[in-house]
């Protein structure tokens, strides 16, 4: 059997996100340099900032690869596995790759969202239209001045641009048949032209980071274009996808073809399951949200 760890993207994070994991020694580095980039403990932020701070770009994308590099740390089994990164979820991905240090890689994803809300307009954000061809969703992106940031299985596709063209693109898509639309609490146009000044900021950064190649065992794949990642080959990939389309159907497509059978999200969130049970339903996927304690997903990773 061939495992795949699967990083998720922002958005899904919630207040509880770190509570399976928040005592455990393991965790104690990372969550002491995420609460050094979040100017206050993390936990402390968790539990009393207002929504409209938790779900701020800089913030979330610090959440969203906080959790998912100590759920790795936690969890992650000795055995060879494949992994892989939703939007922010890469950074996370290259991390528990071993292309750099947790904390390293909080520091890089910090960058990487202040080049991007640099880059990006005030008022800008992404949107999900499921249920249209592709054909048809890039004409009414075209319409509002909008792009297409994802490419999701089974006809679902994030959107970005300005947010009330997001809205009125969505609206215009319910109007012509889509099956759902709306916007999401993203604040920030990910994966689209918008944010074209951000590229360069953020590659120079990572060209600096001295990047290792993947731990033996650990087969990272790519969200740039679906291909292995062997570590500094990989930058300009990583960089390029803060303004570009990001292809995930097409990732889950060569998981598959890799041989991964089970798949376990490291979340935030069941999103990344979700989408490989709708689309691969012969995978066994779970999310580490599926479970209650650290000792159920260790059994379930040592089956």
């Amino acid at each position: 059997m061939t495992l795949a760890l699967l990083c998720s993207g922002q958005g899904r994070q919630d207040r509880a996100m770190l509570d399976l994991f928040a005592d455990d020694p393991r965790a104690a580095s990372i969550l002491a340099e995420a609460s050094t980039l979040l100017g206050q403990d993390i936990r402390t932020l968790l539990s009393h900032a207002p929504d409209s701070a938790l779900f701020a770009n800089r913030t979330s994308q610090i959440l969203c690869v906080t959790r998912g590099l100590i759920a790795a740390a936690c969890v992650a089994p000795t055995a060879p596995f494949v992994i892989a990164g939703y939007s922010v979820g890469e950074m996370t991905a290259w991390g528990v790759a071993g292309i750099w240090s947790s904390e390293h890689t909080l520091r890089l994803t910090a960058v990487r969202a202040e080049a991007m809300d640099a880059a990006s307009g005030a008022d800008d954000g992404l949107g999900f239209v499921r249920g249209l061809a592709r054909e048809h969703v890039q004409g009414l992106v075209t319409r509002f001045d909008c792009a297409i940031a994802i490419i999701n299985p089974d006809l679902v596709f994030v959107i970005g641009g300005e947010r009330r063209q997001v809205e009125r693109c969505c609206a215009a898509a319910l109007g012509e048949g889509a099956a759902a639309a709306r916007p999401i609490a993203v604040h920030v146009a990910s994966h689209t032209p918008r944010l074209a000044a951000a590229v360069a900021v953020f590659r120079k950064q990572l060209d600096d980071s001295e990047p290792a190649r993947p731990t033996c065992g650990r087969t990272l794949i790519g969200a740039a274009d679906a291909s292995i990642v062997r570590g500094a080959s990989g930058v300009a990939g990583l960089a390029e996808q803060v303004a570009t389309t990001i292809d995930w159907a097409a990732v889950l497509e060569a998981l598959v073809e890799r041989g991964v059978d089970r798949v376990l999200e490291l979340g935030p969130g069941t999103a990344l399951a979700d989408m490989m049970r709708a689309r691969y339903p012969t995978v066994e996927a779970r999310c580490v949200d599926d479970f209650r304690s650290q000792a159920g997903i260790t059994n379930w990773l040592a089956r």
